[in-house]
């Protein structure tokens, strides 16, 4: 064991006495930096509502086709690729709190570019810049919380990571009902402003601090966060260590690796992006009038059940939710597939369901009971990705890696989503149109079973661990 492991597994933010910390600050500090999130989840559901509009634009305001819709919404998950490589140099070199800071400017600016611009190619760039910030912010937020974070609230806190993700889609979908796609990106350059004025207040991560030998300052943001007026432990932290391949060969690193790998690409497989991406579009298939409706109703369950899954989730565990979720997404997409098979072909599928219509007790169509399935499956499948696949591969991102590779391996994990991310996006409706409806779904619906049983078979748990216990099981010790 090398020097630098040995320092590392030493309980780092560990009180004297075990005392739990009380500290109410530490709520504030991950609403700030979690702003990033609801951000990035605004530019992600921002496509949504803006490309029917945009669609329907006349000059002088820029119009787009089918396939400029498409990049469009997919262009976003490019810029996020680049932004979570961009993240990880960043968080490591000029820290979590300078990072987040850095990341509004991209935000801002993007939002700026799309609200002036009268062609396509300069709404592309807008969309790219948003993209860079989003991946960013998706790397760096959940990094700055579960370090600033003590066990007992680490995953509640770091849940809140995806719930304001999928609070800004919501709010993307709820303000595109009344707003056209200017002032919709206008409205995007709130949030990162916001944050940019509240993390100007908040501490570096104490973690950070020691890594680069500031004793006073990580006892300073300790007593700030987490409220406490005693002494807390400060370890010797050897040198920085930044990341070689050859640590690759290391316990404590390449389980990890794989395993943050591994759920960042299953949570794309599921399908979920194409799904919130394309929700409008989704439902029209599904032959309901109200499409948009329908999204804001996938919107409010995303939210309630990533609540629901932020509450739990320190009690409940990782893994048990990564497994309930990935069998509810089994089920769901599996009836889902069902439902476009049933209905394929038939000359009187066209059911145009109003979701708020009563249900009758008089005899109906067969095809409007089935367009109930359809209703039914999305929100299921929405509601079981909310409370485990949804938030737990960015919780567990920013638990597993050891500090020393955190930037690097945290950055090839973003990464990975984000262009997985892109390649679902993209090609989802070639994707249907080859395999038709229910064969892309039953398609998810088999990669929706690898993750449940790689969530048994190699997910640890990491409920009530400290991030150096977590370290420390990885190498064996």
């Amino acid at each position: 064991m090398t020097p630098e492991d040995q320092e590392e597994a030493q309980p780092l933010l560990g009180p004297p006495g075990g005392s739990a910390p009380r500290g109410r600050r530490v709520f504030l500090a991950a609403f700030a930096a979690a702003l990033g999130p609801l951000s990035f989840g605004f530019a992600l559901g921002y496509s949504s509502p803006a490309i029917p509009s945009l669609q329907r634009a006349a000059p002088p305001a820029p119009r787009l086709d089918d396939s400029a819709a498409s990049w469009f919404g997919a262009i976003v998950t490019l810029g996020a690729a680049a932004g979570g490589v961009l993240g990880g140099w960043l968080v490591d070199r000029a820290g979590r709190k300078l990072s987040l800071l850095l990341c509004t400017v991209p935000f801002v600016a993007g939002f700026a570019v799309i609200t002036a611009a009268q062609d396509v190619w300069t709404l592309l760039g807008g969309r790219l810049l948003t993209g860079l910030a989003c991946g960013v912010a998706s790397l760096v937020a959940p990094v700055y919380i579960s370090e600033i974070a003590y066990p007992a609230v680490r995953g509640m806190l770091g849940s809140c990571v995806q719930l304001m993700v999928v609070t800004g889609i919501l709010l993307a979908y709820l303000a595109g009902w009344v707003l056209e796609w200017r002032w919709l990106a206008v409205l995007g350059c709130v949030p990162p402003s916001l944050m940019l004025l509240l993390m100007c207040w908040m501490p570096e991560t104490p973690r950070f601090l020691l890594t680069r030998h500031r004793h006073q300052e990580a006892v300073a943001a300790l007593q700030f966060l987490w409220g406490s007026e005693q002494r807390w432990e400060e370890p010797p932290v050897g040198e920085h260590q930044g990341f070689h391949l050859a640590l690759l060969r290391q316990p404590g690193v390449y389980k990890p690796f794989v395993i943050g790998i591994s759920l960042m690409a299953f949570q794309q497989l599921s399908g979920v992006n194409a799904v919130m991406f394309y929700a409008e579009t989704i439902f029209e298939e599904a032959k309901f009038k109200d499409s948009s409706l329908a999204s804001v109703i996938v919107g409010v369950i995303q939210v309630l059940f990533t609540a629901v899954a932020a509450l739990i989730m320190d009690r409940a565990g990782r893994r048990l939710l990564l497994v309930l979720s990935g069998v509810v997404m089994v089920f769901s997409t599996s009836a889902f597939g069902t439902y476009f098979k049933l209905t394929q072909g038939g000359p009187s599928n066209s059911s145009h369901v109003a979701l708020l219509t009563p249900v009758s007790t008089e005899p109906i169509d067969t095809s409007v009971g089935l367009a109930w399935l359809a209703v039914g499956s999305m929100c299921l499948f929405i509601a079981g990705f909310a409370v485990g696949w949804g938030p737990i591969p960015w919780l567990l991102m920013s638990e597993i890696f050891p500090l020393h590779v955190k930037g690097m391996a945290t950055g090839v994990c973003v990464l990975t989503n984000w262009l997985m991310a892109f390649l679902v996006t993209k090609e989802f409706n070639s994707l249907m149109e080859v395999l038709r409806p229910y064969g892309a779904f039953w398609l998810t619906s088999a990669f929706c079973i690898f993750g449940v049983l790689f969530s048994l078979f190699c997910v640890p748990e990491t409920k009530g661990k400290t991030l150096e216990q977590i370290t420390a099981h990885f190498e064996g010790r």
